[in-house]
């Protein structure tokens, strides 16, 4: 482990210290946002709830609290070492690309110079993912989204209609990386009789990344989103073939920093008094090289910070969710977000 001392605390990416080097670092986050919907009907998606006549009782006044909460978190993550806000997060569970333009003018963004990817949708209760980023320290080149074609097991004409999944290339600081942005279809119906769905999820995902790397063989690839499965499961372990180990990987493949984490017992989200971590950040090997003259990964968290979970009752310490019960509860979210660090030595500054 490096021993980081922070240098310099007003920059939009922060220098740290080890041995006399210096590194700069950004933070990529991934965030469920928990049904981040505004309070309009919109007749072309499900979201009769989230009204204010509907059973939420969703009104302007929660939408502007939810908003608030949501954008402090976000603001937060990875402060500790970077002292801002990441360069890029991964998000799920939002309406529109209106919410994600309300979320991004709260005071606690407002000033960060976001911008947005987002598509629309099939999914049945009209979420997508999106991607935001510092315009002045991400630029994007190429984004596309990716349909999921999946059927019913036991009605095999019927489609199940669930998020696209989006992909993004662009430069991080001069460095070229790709980004994919997921939301695996839902464990509805018993984890074992939705399995399927998510493996074919894995699968788009990993022919995406296959695709990627048959034409760079050396990409930089982050994967991240709420995969509803654990870092240990199929879809994740066999299908996609992210490894727990560097050392297990071979050419083109693709290392799980969260599969250690959930190991020793943490998690991003509760169900019936036991840990899950489906909120995942993978990264391809070209990530892993010593060489840090160009960004590499360095570690991998889970923000959960106290005032993010539940502080007292049956659910004391489960992610402290914004909604429970048809009432708004005040709090954040039922997923804490997770992030990871890419470092990248930064040039020597001459000495007088």
């Amino acid at each position: 482990m490096l021993r980081i001392l922070i240098l310099v605390s007003f920059l939009p990416q922060f220098l740290f210290s080890q041995e006399e080097k210096q590194y700069k670092a950004h933070t990529i986050a991934f965030y469920n946002l928990e049904n981040l919907f505004d309070f309009e009907d919109d007749p072309m998606t499900y979201d009769n709830d989230r009204t204010p006549e509907g059973k939420d009782h969703w009104t302007e006044r929660i939408y502007i609290w939810k908003l608030a909460n949501m954008a402090k978190v976000i603001s937060e993550i990875g402060k500790d070492v970077t002292s801002t806000s990441p360069t890029i997060i991964g998000v799920c569970e939002i309406e529109n690309r209106r919410v994600l333009e309300d979320l991004l003018n709260q005071a606690s963004l407002v000033e960060e110079g976001y911008g947005i990817i987002h598509y629309d949708s099939p999914d049945r209760r009209g979420i997508d993912v999106a991607l935001l980023y510092k315009k002045n320290l991400f630029s994007p080149t190429h984004h596309s989204k990716h349909e999921l074609l999946i059927y019913d097991n036991r009605k095999r004409h019927k489609r199940v209609y669930t998020r696209d999944q989006l992909l993004v290339r662009g430069l991080l600081d001069g460095d070229p990386l790709y980004l994919l942005v997921n939301h695996w279809p839902s464990r509805s119906g018993g984890e074992a009789r939705s399995r399927y769905k998510r493996i074919k999820a894995a699968e788009l995902n990993k022919h995406l990344i296959d695709s990627i790397l048959s034409d760079e063989p050396y990409a930089k690839i982050i994967t991240m989103g709420d995969l509803n499965d654990d870092p240990n499961s199929p879809s994740v372990k066999k299908t996609l073939g992210a490894k727990e180990k560097k050392e297990q990987l071979v050419i083109k493949g693709l290392y799980n920093p969260m599969e250690k984490l959930f190991k020793d017992g943490y998690g991003s989200l509760a169900w019936r008094d036991a840990w899950n971590l489906f909120d995942q950040i993978i990264v391809s090997q070209e990530l892993l090289k010593p060489d840090y003259s160009s960004y590499r990964f360095y570690k991998a968290g889970i923000y959960n910070k106290s005032y993010l979970a539940n502080p007292d009752g049956r659910f004391k310490g489960y992610p402290y969710r914004s909604f429970t019960e048809g009432q708004f509860t005040g709090g954040y979210s039922d997923h804490f977000p997770v992030y990871i660090y890419l470092i990248k030595e930064a040039k020597a500054t001459p000495r007088e």
